[in-house]
């Protein structure tokens, strides 16, 4: 399974942007796809998460209320819908898969995805 995330970029705050997560590879067993975050210094933190089957989505505290997670079954795609940008969300942003189900409290744990995309840099300005 390869992941391909992409439409990072520098943005005010304030503004919106919206990254794309592509799949490829055997993703029809696909459980759970995140979006997670890392700043400089900082660790890697859960940002929202979608499960496949149940169609339920989480968001961190941090950003709910102002991103959106959704999916595009004929693209392969999951995207991750930023508002109200603040320079707090500034981060390399990475969207993850795991293939086997998976408990709610266990969705913000790194290592519980299975495949990672690189990663894309998200900056907000002031």
């Amino acid at each position: 399974v390869q992941l391909q995330a992409s439409g990072g970029g520098l943005v005010q705050a304030g503004g919106s942007l919206r990254l794309s997560c592509g799949t490829s590879g055997r993703t029809f067993n696909t459980y759970v796809m995140g979006w997670f975050r890392q700043a400089p210094g900082k660790e890697r933190e859960f940002v929202a998460a979608f499960r496949w089957r149940g169609g339920d989505t989480h968001y961190s505290d941090s950003v709910k209320d102002r991103f959106t997670i959704s999916r595009d079954n004929s693209k392969n795609t999951v995207y991750l819908q930023m508002n109200s940008l603040k320079p707090e969300d500034t981060a390399v942003y990475y969207c993850a898969f795991r293939a086997n189900r998976i408990i709610v409290s266990a969705l913000r744990i790194p290592s519980q995805y299975d495949y990672w995309g690189q990663g894309t840099l998200v900056t907000v300005s002031s």
